[in-house]
């Protein structure tokens, strides 16, 4: 197991820990319920150290990228970043991720912890570019700061202003005295926030810092039970849950980031699949029975058919119902479709909504 720089820091808060993707992280602080409150409320800190990072460098970088990515990466300019996903050879995905770029040269691509190995395996299998790559995750500590009061919390430690950073944007500068700091707003809650880049060797002064900038809004450690409650409000997908290796883009309505205007993995495939239509989709849908959906149960329709399956599901703490997603065949997938989730074999009622299920 290994552990993140700051995990002796969530031992200490009285963090209830598990093992995810190989790491030693905190589940839950106060309790699934306030944690997730916090950060829709005020705001909240997750430490999300164990994600990978990886650096590519040279005149070709943008090439590899363009190759290996589903989405079109020469649209970013230095300072922006943009959500993506690897496509593989069978209409699935390796994995998703972001993609920052740093200058014309220079791209930070940051993916999934359980996908590390995997990631970079793939990628350099397609470097036929002569891009130098460095997979820097292990050096690298990650902290998403989010919730309404994320930003006034931050901007007491940096003089880079955070209001002139729009969505899916960063920026390097100082931050706590300490240089390099990359601070890029984005986040996976919805609820607004930043999230920031650095080295290990400066975790625990970053950490103790916002919370004292933090303090006076109510701030609050957060483990990944609140991160997944707060992901699913919001419709974002999940790897190894909603996406996976065979699942593709287009199934997943992840359409918007697969961009036929150049060429990628498997782009035959799934331009097919874009024109010709699926047989399975992603959709969102709320409980009406009562009935708490589950990752693989199946779901029916009012005949008792299998129609598909649950990829994400849980008690949502916002809107105080029960909420998924899940793939259904595509005769099942508007908005308002009575469907059914099958939980101990008793046929539930559900129906499918449009997501995210939070509106703002």
């Amino acid at each position: 197991m290994k552990n993140t720089s700051l995990t002796q820091k969530h031992i200490s808060l009285g963090a209830k820990m598990v093992p995810f993707a190989g790491y030693n992280m905190p589940v839950s602080y106060s309790g699934l319920n306030d944690e997730h409150a916090t950060v829709r409320n005020a705001v909240g800190v997750f430490d999300v150290s164990h994600m990978g990072e990886f650096i590519l460098k040279g005149d070709k970088a943008l090439d590899l990228i363009q190759k290996v990515t589903s989405n079109d990466a020469s649209v970013l300019t230095d300072g922006k970043a943009q959500y993506s996903c690897l496509p593989n050879n069978d209409g699935g995905i390796v994995d998703d991720l972001i993609v920052y770029r740093i200058d014309e040269k220079t791209y930070l691509l940051v993916v999934n912890a359980s996908n590390i190995e995997k990631d970079w395996n793939w990628i350099s299998s397609h470097n036929t570019f002569g891009v130098e790559m460095k997979n820097i995750s292990e050096e690298t500590s990650l902290l998403a700061v989010q919730g309404p009061k994320a930003s006034e919390t931050l901007q007491k430690l940096t003089d880079v202003k955070l209001a002139d950073i729009p969505y899916y944007s960063f920026a390097k500068g100082k931050f706590n005295g300490i240089e390099s700091v990359i601070i890029s707003n984005t986040g996976y809650t919805g609820a607004g926030g930043f999230e920031l880049y650095f080295k290990n060797e400066d975790a625990e002064q970053i950490w103790d810092a916002i919370f004292e900038a933090g303090k006076e809004f109510g701030i609050k450690p957060i483990g990944l039970g609140a991160r997944d409650t707060l992901r699913l409000e919001m419709g974002f997908c999940l790897y190894g849950n909603d996406i996976d290796d065979t699942t593709s883009p287009i199934e997943a309505g992840l359409g918007w980031i697969t961009k036929f205007t150049k060429d990628f993995t498997n782009r035959q495939a799934i331009e097919k699949q874009k024109t010709e239509g699926v047989s399975k989709k992603l959709v969102g849908f709320e409980m009406i029975d009562r009935g708490i959906p589950r990752h693989d149960y199946p779901i029916a329709d009012a005949n008792g058919t299998i129609i598909g399956k649950v990829t994400s599901g849980t008690q949502s703490p916002t809107l105080n119902k029960a909420i998924g997603m899940g793939y259904v065949q595509k005769d099942f997938a508007k908005a308002d479709t009575e469907i059914f989730v099958m939980i101990r074999d008793k046929a539930i009622k559900a129906k499918v909504c449009k997501i995210p299920f939070l509106k703002k």
